[in-house]
């Protein structure tokens, strides 16, 4: 009986002391995110970046995405009504991370749709057909062109216009920023450059409505 108490016993403390262990690691790796984001400002909020919202809104949010992740299209809906909940209060800018076979094909289609004037209907019409091109072991991302001509895409120009050095810079400048932020999912948000640390749409909505409160007093 003595035996299998001290067993339990050591197995709780073990385990507690994994949990702590484990509460603690995720604690520094949060600090170190926020850290990292403070100290790199312009890594954060590159110029020419895809934007929407008012250009002088006090509350900034960069969303690193990439086109084929799950998670990104299903979040969507909720940046996107965040930002027309607020008004001029917050904008939106869209930052590549493409971590998943083929999406980096799709991102530098979307960069060509810019060229026309198409981009934020072109990311939702991407987004709506990504279990049409994006099935993960097996991509095919040329899938998106049916979806971008619907939204009256000159396709043939994208097409031509994806494979510009320009769009080639941005992406690889996306792809180094990445790097230095430590963004490792997406999508990964970073709000008046704080990071959401909890994901999910509360904390999400909470981050946003807190810096409007503090940006705009009433």
């Amino acid at each position: 009986m003595k035996r299998s108490t001290l067993i339990i016993g050591s197995s709780i403390a073990l385990i507690a002391i994994f949990a702590l262990g484990a509460y603690v690691y995720t604690s520094q790796q949060k600090q170190e995110q926020q850290q990292i984001a403070q100290n790199s400002r312009q890594e954060l909020n590159r110029f020419g970046a895809p934007s929407i919202g008012a250009a002088d809104a006090k509350v900034h949010i960069v969303e690193f995405f990439d086109p084929a992740c799950e998670a990104c299209r299903a979040f969507y809906p909720v940046v996107k009504n965040t930002v027309n909940f607020n008004g001029d209060k917050v904008k939106l800018t869209l930052r590549y991370a493409t971590f998943h076979q083929g999406s980096d094909y799709v991102a530098k289609a979307l960069e060509a749709t810019r060229l026309q004037g198409k981009y934020w209907e072109s990311v939702e019409a991407v987004l709506a057909a990504q279990p049409e091109w994006a099935a993960h072991g097996a991509p095919q991302p040329e899938l998106i062109w049916n979806a971008l001509a619907q939204v009256g895409l000159d396709v043939e120009k994208a097409k031509q216009d994806m494979n510009s050095p320009q769009i080639a810079a941005r992406l690889a400048q996306d792809a180094a920023d990445v790097v230095t932020l430590k963004v490792q999912k997406t999508p990964s948000f970073f709000v008046n450059s704080k990071p959401l640390t909890k994901f999910g749409a509360d904390a999400f909505n909470e981050l946003v409505q807190s810096e409007v409160v503090l940006a705009y007093p009433k």
